[in-house]
């Protein structure tokens, strides 16, 4: 089963490009940019990864992304990540970035977005993984500061899918920046939204219907609402699920309590992704492993996690129906 895991394509769709700062590389950029991290060493920083809300979590996520601060240091990011997932048979990626992260720092919003851009374009070729990148509004903030990274974005749209929302889900919810959404549908952009992770199922109603996000992020606590659970389920609507994630955040106190299984067996478009890896504890194959040990998933789960993923991917159908068919493949050779 773990070789079987290992080797089977898969993609990508819930990613904070931000959350894969591992400490070697964020204190190699940060020594490169002069800039001084209140941890004294690699060792420091891994010891602080222990987080009882999702709040901790991102006290620490933002301190390191501080050393993040040309355009390098964003291919760099990246492109570590990507050529990471691509020896795990990741065959498509959908990252986020979040902007207000480092525009408020001062940064430009053009340094930032070209230096992702730029390690995207290079997987495309050199790994031949296809991609996609979607801009995360920061829903602690307000969504004045959202609409104005949404005019800072449009310039460069065309390196840009969708965007979405993020950060803090308590205080938040989506309906405080429908607004802004509304903008950005008109721009062309797809949508999707963090939902359902610390947020009550009232948060994924609102991020369909005011935002009309096409995923939900995380989106596991729908199963305390059966109405809700029967319109992601007639709506195809995919959750990207990421189980390192809920359980290092405390969603759920340990991995057998997860309910992807039990969101399989319902009928809905779970998928696994590794959200903030360098965090969490581990990327895509890891989440699998995982998940798999902990809740007895079979093979065929596997597939159809697998499977979800290409068909919720924000790509053309000639891509999608060559990930499905190299999917099928796949699964017939291992039979």
């Amino acid at each position: 089963m773990e070789t079987f895991i290992r080797n089977i394509p898969k993609a990508e769709l819930h990613l904070h490009i931000e959350g894969t700062l591992e400490p070697e590389l964020m204190f190699a950029i940060g020594e490169r940019n002069g800039v001084e991290l209140r941890f004294g060493s690699v060792e420091d920083v891994r010891r602080a990864y222990e987080f009882t809300n999702l709040q901790d979590f991102l006290d620490i996520y933002y301190e390191g992304a501080k050393v993040l601060q040309e355009e390098q240091d964003f291919y760099d990011l990246t492109w570590a990540y990507l050529t990471k997932v691509h020896e795990q048979n990741v065959r498509h990626v959908e990252i986020f970035f979040d902007p207000q992260t480092h525009t408020d720092r001062g940064i430009p919003f053009e340094t930032v977005v070209s230096g992702i851009h730029r390690a995207l374009g290079d997987a495309e070729t050199a790994l031949e993984m296809s991609t996609g990148l979607i801009m995360c509004f920061l829903r602690h903030l307000s969504a004045e500061a959202a609409m104005e990274t949404l005019e800072m974005a449009l310039p460069f749209k065309e390196w840009i899918i969708a965007v979405g929302l993020d950060s803090s889900e308590i205080g938040h919810p989506p309906e405080k920046f429908v607004e802004v959404f509304d903008r950005a549908r008109e721009e062309g952009f797809l949508t999707v939204a963090h939902a359902g992770e610390e947020g009550p199922p009232e948060f994924i109603w609102q991020a369909l219907d005011f935002l009309k996000a096409g995923r939900i992020d995380h989106g596991v606590r729908c199963v305390e609402d059966d109405r809700l659970v029967e319109r992601l389920r007639d709506e195809k609507i995919a959750l990207t699920v990421c189980p390192l994630s809920n359980v290092k955040l405390c969603v759920f106190d340990a991995m057998e309590q997860h309910n992807l299984k039990q969101l399989l067996d319902l009928g809905l478009r779970a998928t696994v992704n590794s959200d903030d890896p360098s965090y969490f504890g581990g990327y895509m194959n890891a989440n699998f492993l995982a998940a798999q040990r902990a809740l007895g998933l079979e093979k065929e789960d596997i597939y159809r996690l697998v499977r979800n993923s290409f068909e919720a991917a924000f790509v053309g159908e000639e891509r999608k129906e060559a990930l499905i068919q190299e999917l099928d493949e796949y699964m017939e050779g291992a039979a």
